[in-house]
This record gives C-alpha cells, structure tokens and sequence, in this order.
C-alpha cells in the first residue's frame, strides 16, 4: 500500500463520529398556552427587560444587588464553573502531543572486578525534546472526551445564571412576605388595642349588670384570638428577616432607603410569554440540561471508542555524547520514535458495562432534559393564570373588605340598639380582621408573581 493510501485510511478513521447525533427531542408540552391568560394591554419581551425596570421599590433593588454580589451559595455556583473551566481545559490539553525537554548527564566507573580489565571512568550526556504517548485519535475518543468536558463546563456556567435568577426570585419573596408579616402585624396591633377596649366595656358593663358573662367571656375570647394571630405575624416578620440576612450574605444594611408599601409595588408592566418553545433558547436552566444531554452522548462516542485499539506514540529527538563539550553538533544526534498500540482482548465484560452505564446516562439526561421543559412550561402556565386570577381576586377582596367593614358597622350599631346579640358583632368584626388580612396576602403574591413570570420566561440578567 502507498503512503498516500495509508494516510487516506488514518484520516478516514481519525472521521469517524461514533458519539450519537444530537437532536433536540420533541417538545413534550402543548405548543401554547391557554388564550385566556394573555393580557390585553401592550405586553414587553422579558429578554429586553432589565430586572431592575420590574422593581418599583429602590430597597428590594439594592438588596438584591448585595445577594448577587455576597450570596455564598451563589460564591459556590460561580467556583464550580471555574472548576468545570479547568477540567475542560485539562481534557483539551489531551488533544495536543505534550512536549518535554529532557536533559541528563552521568559519570560512571566500572569495577575492575567485574570486567576483568583495568578499572575505567565513562561519561554520558543527553539534550532530547520528548513526546511520551500522544494517542493517535483515530476513533474520537479524545475528542469526544473533550466535547463532553467542554459541555459539562458550559452546562455549570448556565446552572450559575438559573441560579442568580432564582436568587433574584428568591430575595424577592422573602422581602415582600417580610413587607406583608409587617403591615399584618401593624393592623393586628390596632386590632388588639380596639378588641382590648371592647373587653374594658364589656367588663364594665358587666359588672353594672348591664350585659351577661358569656357576652364578657365572648369579647374576651376575641382579644385573645387577636393577640395569638399577632404573635404569629411578629415570628413570621422575624423568620423573613433572618431569611433575608441569608440571601444577601449578611445583615441587612441600615442605611438603605426605606421600601415602598405593599399595595405600591406591582409594576404595571405586562410581560409577553410567546411560545413554549421559546423557552429553550431563553431559559439557561434549561440551556444546562442540553448541554448536560450533548455531554452525555459525547461520552458514549468515547465508550464506543474503548472497542478499538488504541495507538500511542513516543518520540525523542536531540543529542547524546560522551563528551559533554561534543554534546551539541551534527555526529552527536539522536532520535526514536516509535507506536504501540493497545487493545484489551479479554476484560470480563468491562468495555461493555461502561458502554451500557454511558447509554443509561444519557437516557437519564434525556429524561431530565424533558422534565426540565415541563417544568418550565408550568411554571409559565402558573405565572399567567396567576396573574388573570390574582387580579380577579384582589378586586373581589377589595369590595368584600368594604362589604364586610359597613357589616361590623352595622352589626355593631344593631348591638347598641338591642336589636341583635353580641355574638352577631364578634363574627363581624372576626370576619372583617381576616378579609383585611387576606387582602395583603393577595397583594404580596400578585407582585412577586410578575418577577416569578420574568424569571420564569429567563429574564434578562446580563451575562
């Protein structure tokens, strides 16, 4: 065979591509959403929008700054890329021939004793660059190897930007649930003092014989269910706080400017979902499970590659005297090169086990990859039911809260005139207490909603 055959034949070999193809799988969620949750106003790509445009409040804005730049747990999400960085650049580096260059020198005697001859001294220096087992990559291994370093490594740096995304979200909740534990806890203090002042009238009037015990006890029992909801609400402030502290990596800094109220925050904003598989070029959670799947199937292109024999090369080439002054010019020269080539005949069915692990990884990261898109999918789907609803239900609260505050008024008014008993008053004002409390619940859910939608179509945090 020709030279020019035998090197025809490497670099057809060096070709072949025995990792899997990467195709995306079909998208294993409806092709839209549902119509009905789409907003009527004029709607803004969450891409083009910064996150900073979606929040009203400038203290949210700088803590959330503080857990981008002192979160420990985004500290670690950044260092594992750094450390996928240089694993990808150690399985690169195998790509390339390693080159060394190798001195030595030796000064020798001989024994007499063992030569027979008079006892003699012998020196040898060398100067040799050295390649030590550079594999051939006939089969793609080495390539493969690195493609799925490569990947893994792209796929770490995408875990760190889902995770800042999901810190945003994260600080977010924790400071408007803070906000609504202190404007519960506010209107549960003013609730106290009034139900503590209607104790003080009932005890008087019952000690003029004015009205019953049971009607004293009853007031008395009101009191005491406002004081435990207030207790709660000072301990839900409290745990917001310390989860707050957590999230920005340290105390929360006095000097920040004070936050708006609850019922100021909601951007007026109206985001704009597109289409579900749209959410595979936006969302970098979902970026990570693609790379992670693409890291896969390269992996198997490298277990595939174990069936074939591997080819290794050693080379030197450089100088070698007696005479160290000689050691460098045209006699003292020398080189070797050489292959060896290595293929396991019998291991106990070791390749092949390693090949079926690879092929149920990657199965696992297909099924994760299409897990992910299901739930990004829900998440979106959550986000714009929750916004068409949430607005519904706020505007209900808000007429029930003024229905049921004329209804304590009028309960109350009733009582005074003898009309009705004092249990009638009670359930009113009971009733009132928590329509006004579930009218802040609302409103914190519906503001952490709209940066819940921006993360979950992938926002627009810069890189």
């Amino acid at each position: 065979m020709t030279r020019f055959g035998v090197i025809f034949i490497v670099l057809s070999l060096s070709a072949c591509q025995l990792a899997p193809k990467h195709v995306r799988p079909d998208l294993p969620v409806p092709q839209n959403y549902a119509a009905e949750d789409e907003p009527a106003n004029k709607t803004y790509e969450a891409m083009d929008l910064d996150w900073r445009e979606l929040i009203q409040d400038s203290r949210l804005e700088a803590l959330i700054d503080a857990a981008l730049s002192s979160n420990r747990d985004l500290r670690v999400a950044v260092e594992r890329v750094e450390e996928a960085r240089a694993a990808y650049g150690i399985a690169r580096a195998d790509r390339l021939p390693t080159l060394a260059l190798s001195a030595s020198g030796q000064r020798a005697r001989t024994s007499s004793a063992l030569v027979g001859e008079a006892a003699g001294v012998s020196e040898q220096y060398g100067l040799s660059t050295v390649v030590s087992a550079f594999e051939l990559d006939f089969w793609g291994r080495v390539r493969n190897t690195s493609a799925s370093a490569r990947n893994n490594y792209l796929a770490t740096a995408e875990a760190a930007r889902a995770f800042q995304l999901s810190l945003m979200r994260s600080v977010t909740n924790a400071y408007l649930s803070a906000l609504e534990a202190e404007e519960r806890v506010a209107l549960a203090e003013a609730t106290v003092d009034a139900r503590r002042e209607q104790l003080r009238i009932a005890d008087r009037r019952l000690a003029a014989g004015v009205t019953s015990e049971l009607e004293f006890r009853q007031a008395q029992t009101l009191l005491t269910q406002a004081e435990a909801e207030l207790a709660a609400l000072r301990l839900a402030y409290s745990n917001s706080q310390n989860l707050l502290t957590v999230l920005i990596g340290g105390s929360v800094d006095e000097a920040l400017p004070p936050g708006l109220p609850l019922g100021q925050q909601l951007n007026a904003l109206e985001l704009d979902a597109g289409l579900p598989s749209e959410l595979l070029e936006r969302r970098p959670d979902l970026h990570a499970a693609e790379r992670r799947l693409i890291a896969a199937r390269a992996n198997i292109g490298a277990a595939r590659a174990a069936f074939f024999p591997s080819i290794r090369l050693t080379a030197s080439y450089g100088y070698a005297s007696a005479e160290l002054d000689d050691l460098v010019g045209s006699d003292a020269r020398a080189w070797s090169y050489g292959p060896s080539i290595d293929l396991p005949i019998f291991d106990l069915g070791r390749r092949r086990a390693n090949l079926d692990a690879t092929n149920s990884r990657e199965r696992i990261a297909l099924a994760e990859y299409e897990k992910a898109i299901q739930v990004a999918f829900q998440e979106v789907a959550d986000a714009l039911a929750a916004r068409r609803f949430l607005a519904e239900q706020l505007q209900a609260q808000q007429r029930g809260i003024v229905a049921q505050r004329r209804l304590a008024e009028l309960a109350k008014k009733r009582y005074e005139e003898g009309v009705v008993r004092y249990i009638e008053v009670l359930d009113a004002e009971r009733n009132l207490f928590a329509a006004e409390q579930a009218l802040l619940q609302v409103r914190r859910i519906q503001t952490a909603n709209l940066l819940g939608l921006y993360v979950a179509l992938g926002g627009g945090l810069s890189e």
